[in-house]
């Protein structure tokens, strides 16, 4: 067995240095823009220098509500990792990545971990929203597994020593979106409309509503719903509307967030609209009107029309690995396509191996996770704490003729 090993690991160690002859460039590179195209190869005929595999799984919804984010997650990261596989994989092993569906419900969630794990996960890239990410993080803090979730902003989507983050935090954004709404003078009368029963919503509700006098903006109103009443805001829209709201600040997700804007059209009322991140995939819903969401903005890490070439990059790669999807090329598909290449580097600098326990896995991953520094689509010069934070600034998006612009 020991001599069929060696034999093997020769084969491959020449079939690595002539595929390198045949290539042009002097080394490889880990730029997580450069495509399967521009390399010249693809993850089914590169030749790993190394036995195993990487089993990194993921969760989030791809179907229900929350669909739009679940299957831009599923595409950016599967996207990032045939471009890994394709520059030789993490230390030299060929990656695997699996997505799950948990229709955004925790329930749902842990049996999609549990399912992972049979399969053979090693560590986990997710889940996409935050109460299913909070249940999961109770799992994975059991099993002491690495924990990246690309877009789980609730601050206790992240309590375990391995579990970090991509996206910016919940009262990031509520001091975000407060700031900016001062800064650029939008409005001082802010109403909010927001989910009672999602700790998303709620984070980012109670901290816009903790800074906002500071910033000189006087919150005329809350209203909530919950999952079980998002259908009528009837009641909500004339409460604000009759206390003099001039912007409706909406901390959450893009299916309710149209729902208000049409019953709003519908009553007359045309207050200006500002949303948190949940807002991202509205523009992707079947038959949106687009005037209903002109001039709508919203914070978010990613904005297609960024000519920076991180996102230049991103969005080429994309639109060529998927024509016929463009609609799910949102933050979450960038957040996503983020996460993989930073697993990439945290694993590189770990000397991660696909023969390691989940558990030192783990071990090894929450370390590394404090020492490196990542170049990404959806930041520049990232870096994390203990506490799974990454040193990142939320951006302002606006639909403006039905395109996404920076405000």
């Amino acid at each position: 067995m020991k001599v069929k090993r060696i034999i093997a690991l020769a084969l491959a160690l020449v079939m690595c240095f002539a595929f390198a002859a045949c290539n042009n460039d002097d080394a490889q590179t880990n730029d997580p823009g450069m495509t399967n195209a521009e390399e010249g190869q693809t993850a089914e005929n590169m030749t790993f220098a190394k036995e195993g595999t990487l089993m990194i799984g993921g969760i989030g919804p791809l179907t229900g509500d929350n669909a739009q984010y679940g299957n831009a997650v599923k595409l950016g990261a599967e996207l990032a990792v045939k471009e890994i596989n394709a520059t030789g994989g993490i230390n030299g092993y060929e990656v695997a990545f699996r997505m799950e569906d948990d229709v955004s419900q925790e329930e749902k969630a842990v049996t999609a971990y549990n399912n992972l794990k049979d399969w053979g996960m090693q560590m986990l890239m997710g889940t996409v929203t935050s109460a299913p990410c909070k249940a999961v993080s109770t799992e994975t803090e059991a099993d002491n597994m690495f924990l990246l979730t690309p877009s789980g902003s609730s601050v206790d989507c992240i309590e375990p020593d391995t579990a970090f983050r991509v996206c910016f935090s919940d009262p990031n954004q509520g001091v975000g979106a407060a700031d900016y709404i001062s800064a650029n003078s939008l409005a001082t009368k802010i109403g909010i409309i927001y989910n009672s029963s999602d700790t998303y919503s709620t984070g980012i509700k109670d901290k816009f509503v903790e800074v906002a006098p500071s910033k000189g903006l006087e919150v005329v109103g809350e209203e909530a719903f919950t999952n079980d009443s998002a259908t009528d805001f009837n009641a909500q829209l004339t409460n604000l509307r009759d206390a003099g709201a001039e912007l409706l600040f909406l901390p959450i997700y893009y299916t309710p967030a149209s729902l208000i804007m049409t019953q709003a059209k519908a009553m007359g009322y045309t207050p200006l609209y500002f949303g948190s991140d949940g807002m991202d995939g509205i523009l992707g819903m079947d038959n949106i009107d687009t005037t209903l969401v002109e001039g709508v903005m919203y914070l978010t890490p990613f904005i297609e029309s960024s000519t920076d070439e991180a996102t230049a990059k991103f969005v080429k790669s994309f639109t060529a690995a998927y024509p016929d999807q463009t609609q799910y090329m949102n933050q979450f598909a960038a957040d996503a396509y983020d996460a993989m290449f930073i697993i990439k580097a945290a694993a590189e600098k770990a000397n991660v191996t696909p023969d390691m326990e989940i558990s030192a896995i783990g071990d090894a991953m929450k370390v590394a996770m404090t020492e490196i520094t990542v170049n990404g689509v959806t930041g520049t010069g990232i870096t994390w704490d203990a506490s799974g934070e990454p040193t990142k600034q939320p951006r302002v998006a606006k639909i403006v003729n039905g395109e996404i612009t920076a405000a």
